[in-house]
């Protein structure tokens, strides 16, 4: 179980340094709190920030009702995909927004293999590991 404690705190890292990004792009850019809108470069680092935490609060538990059930190897696996995915979706989208694509599957679906493999574990009533 210690790697699926470690990959969900790499999660946790790696948004509050998201958000530390935002803090630092709003003195850049010029944009000043509570404004979230204004030059376009700000508005790419800000999305990133919030896209994480939209699908953060669905990998955290997703994360650790799937460690109930299965390996802990497999399922800190899936985390350690979406840490990359989400790397790949914060470059690709202050770059160009339109690429974004493969970093959000990278991170959307191992959220999703997570959710469904703990739903199903439970619904099968599958003993815990």
């Amino acid at each position: 179980m210690d790697f699926v404690h470690a990959v969900a705190m790499l999660a946790v890292i790696q948004y509050l340094v998201f958000a530390g990004m935002v803090g630092k792009a709003r003195g850049r850019y010029g944009v000043k709190a509570p404004a979230v809108t204004g030059d376009e470069r700000f508005e790419r680092i800000y999305r990133v920030q919030m896209n994480t935490l939209e699908l953060l609060v669905a990998l955290l538990p997703a994360l650790y009702a799937a460690a109930y059930y299965w390996p802990a190897t497999v399922v800190s696996g899936a985390g350690a995909v979406y840490l990359v995915g989400r790397l790949v979706y914060w470059r690709a989208y202050v770059v160009e927004p339109g690429g974004r694509g493969l970093g959000f599957m990278l991170s959307v679906l191992p959220t999703f293999g997570l959710a469904l493999a703990a739903l199903v574990a439970a619904v099968l009533g599958k003993s815990a590991v």
